[in-house]
Formats: C-alpha cells, sequence, structure tokens
C-alpha cells in the first residue's frame, strides 16, 4: 500500500479508524523500557486494547519479538542487560522487517547512550519518537528542516513531541497542537506515548500515518483527561479512562492540525 499525505485523507479520520482496529484486532508488541516507564507504558497499551509483553531476559528477548506485531525499544534507565536486549531486539525487527519506535531517552544528558542510539539507528527504526532535546542532540537542530533532513538520512519517520508535535518522514511534514501542560508532570508521559506508537504501528502500513494517529490520539485524550483532572496524580486515572473510551468522533473533533 503506498503511503498517502496524511492532510488529503484526514489524519484525525485515520487516526479513528486505527484506533478502533487496535480495539478489535488487540496486537501484542514487545515492550523494552525502565523500570519506572513499564507499569505506565503497559497501562497506556492495556487501556488501548493492546497487549505488552516486558520481558528484558537475553535468552528471551528475541522469541518474544519473533511473535510481537511491533516492537519498542526505550533508552531511559539503561543497564548492561537490557542494552545487548535491545541491540538484539532491534537487530531482530531489522532482520525481520518487523516495525519498531526507537525512545532514545535523555541522549542529551550522556554521550554514551547518543552513541548508543546511534548504533541503533544504523538499524532504521521505523519510528523515532522523542522529544525537541532529543532530536537536537541527535540531528544537530530541533526545527523542522533538520527533523526532515534526519528522516530521510536515517530513512525513519521522526515523531518529536514539544509545545506543538512535529511528524515528518523526509517528504511530509505534518504538526499536531493537542496536548497539555499537565503531561509534563507526569513520570514517563511520553515512553508511555512511544510504547501508543508501537501499538498503531501494529496496524498500519504507514509509519507516517501510523505516528501521526498515536501522537493525536494521545494528544485529545490527554487535553479531555486535564479538563477533568485536579493535578497529575488524578490526570494519570483520567488519562487512561479517555484512551479506554475515547471514540472516533472525539478525535475528529478536537484536533487541531496546523496547516
Amino acid at each position: 500500500m503506498a503511503p498517502t499525505d496524511a492532510r488529503l485523507t484526514d489524519i484525525a479520520t485515520e487516526a479513528g479508524r486505527l484506533l478502533v482496529r487496535i480495539r478489535e484486532e488487540r496486537p501484542r508488541l514487545h515492550v523494552l523500557t525502565s523500570p519506572v516507564a513499564a507499569r505506565r507504558s503497559a497501562d497506556v497499551l492495556n487501556a488501548v486494547g493492546a497487549i505488552p509483553s516486558m520481558t528484558a531476559r537475553v535468552r528471551d528477548v528475541v522469541d518474544f519479538v519473533g511473535s510481537a506485531r511491533a516492537l519498542v525499544v526505550n533508552l531511559g534507565m539503561l543497564d548492561a542487560e537490557r542494552e545487548s536486549a535491545s541491540q538484539l531486539a532491534a537487530a531482530h525487527a531489522a532482520r525481520s522487517g518487523l516495525p519498531w519506535v526507537l525512545d532514545p531517552v535523555k541522549v542529551e544528558q550522556s554521550g554514551a547512550r547518543a552513541a548508543f542510539a546511534r548504533t541503533l539507528l544504523a538499524l532504521r527504526p521505523t519510528v523515532l519518537r522523542l522529544n525537541r532535546a532529543e532530536l537536537a542532540r541527535l540531528a544537530g537542530g530541533a526545527e523542522p528542516e533538520a527533523a526532515r533532513a534526519f528522516a530521510a538520512r536515517h530513512g525513519t519517520v521522526v515523531a518529536a513531541t514539544g509545545p506543538v508535535d512535529l511528524v515528518c518522514d523526509g517528504v511530509r511534514t505534518l504538526s499536531i497542537a493537542n496536548g497539555t501542560p499537565l503531561l509534563d508532570h507526569l513520570t514517563a508521559a511520553g515512553c508511555a506515548l512511544s510504547a501508543l506508537t508501537g501499538a498503531f504501528l501494529a496496524v498500519c502500513e504507514d509509519p507516517f500515518t501510523a505516528a501521526a494517529s498515536a501522537l493525536l490520539v494521545y494528544g485529545v485524550a490527554a487535553e479531555v483527561a486535564a479538563e477533568h483532572a485536579s493535578g497529575p496524580g488524578t490526570l494519570e486515572g483520567h488519562l487512561l479512562d479517555r484512551l479506554w473510551s475515547i471514540t472516533p468522533q472525539t478525535i475528529r473533533e478536537r484536533a487541531r492540525i496546523p496547516s
């Protein structure tokens, strides 16, 4: 299936359609993430109907990845075994054509982590899901032009969050203005978004559309959740409830996609 321009096909409508597919198909994806982020990522996946597996044991990881519909590799709080497992998992995904997400957490803080992220980038992740500081470290800039050039050079989709989210694949670029500042006060909210991106990849052949849909659904759900939350503690529960119950109609009505 050839990729289509997200603006022409209405990304908000496509996001709702893909969310319904996740709920119907219940894809399993394998997530390698930090101990801090594991519970939140699993909860978000369960809320939309996906099934997470999360072992980082080197002897198990290839078998788990081999039977998954997508892989998510998160570099937060790396230890030696998870680093080895991440490399094995990403290499297996690259060989087998399995879609996978790389989240290079905090690469702007660590030269060693940035170097490992670049090693994994050589395996061409399907989506690079990161924030603007991480993008600046890896791409040499966080502006759309730098993201487009980086995406084209590495054969990936860049999905960068910020005050306005940015999705680009080297040719197409999309901005998404949904979300809430309260997410900045919820531990591992970005890590959970990377896991959600994997769920959309599992049901969509076009990585650009999958990444844009994940960011849009998460942003809309977070906005609605924030309207009922009194702070980050209550936001957590409301966010899971909104991801569980959000409808395609709500996504279409609340999507903010600047031209």
